[in-house]
């Protein structure tokens, strides 16, 4: 692998990494040669991953955590020591009209969506200043750009909240050679979209609306997550790279 995307050395922490988005691209920084922690709520998946992982040749480590409570992941990220990377991944959605979504739907998409990456990235930030050195990648959506009905606190803890935190973070960190991107994945086939995929009216004219004519495998999510977790990003701060088949572009 050319050298200036290489991972060798390094310590990446994906949250939610059981499945879909995490997984690829915890597997993708694992291919580059980082060390993986991945981090999440349920075992099983983790397990899932790790053997993937170790399937490939390498090898992975398992937190469980809960991303939304503070103690829990100021003693996760203190147990991994030294991070290099961290990936902020984990993401809920709650689908329906918004005169229906309840209170408490609201406030746990808001608890994994934002304030999860909000406690993560407290909690690893300091060692990075301190070092003068890291990435932090936060996984956004591109319907924090794009209006879309039925998903409003979704779209809100993305783009309101998740993408600013982004933007605004880089600009504190930048002098202190900490990176902060984020991804803004398109349309992909993962559980959290099954509902859609499971509509064959819907999906169809969901992927009529890509011109890529498709929809994302999560594997196309790992060139992106290697970019910005690599030198080769070193100059790359407070964007958000969208992986979107085009469509962003189109709508």
């Amino acid at each position: 692998m050319n050298r200036l995307f290489s991972q060798e050395g390094k310590t990446a922490v994906v949250s939610g990494a059981g499945r879909g988005l995490g997984a690829a691209i915890a597997k993708a920084l694992s291919a580059a040669g980082a060390r993986i922690v991945l981090v999440g709520r349920n075992s099983d998946p983790l397990e899932e991953t790790g053997k993937a992982i170790a399937d490939a040749g390498s090898a992975a480590s398992i937190k469980l955590c809960d991303i939304t409570n503070a103690r829990a992941v100021a003693a996760t990220m203190d147990a991994v020591g030294h991070i290099d990377i961290l990936v902020n991944n984990a993401g809920i959605s709650h689908r329906a009209e918004f005169s229906d979504v309840s209170e408490a739907a609201w406030d746990e998409v808001m608890a994994v969506n934002l304030k999860g990456p909000f406690l993560s990235t407290r909690a690893v930030l300091l060692g990075m200043i301190e070092r003068r050195a890291g990435k932090i990648i936060n996984v956004v959506s591109v319907v924090g750009e794009l209006g879309r009905p039925l998903i409003v606190p979704y779209s809100t803890s993305k783009g309101g909240g998740l993408k600013m935190m982004t933007r605004a973070l880089s600009t504190e960190v930048a002098k202190y050679n900490v990176q902060v991107n984020g991804i803004g994945p398109g349309y992909f086939v993962t559980e959290m979209n099954r509902a859609i995929m499971d509509d064959t009216a819907l999906y169809q004219a969901r992927v009529a609306r890509v011109p890529a004519a498709r929809w994302g495998d999560p594997q196309d999510l790992g060139g992106a997550a290697v970019f910005l977790a690599s030198r080769a990003s070193d100059y790359v701060t407070g964007q958000v790279i969208y992986v979107d088949g085009g469509l962003s572009s189109s709508c």
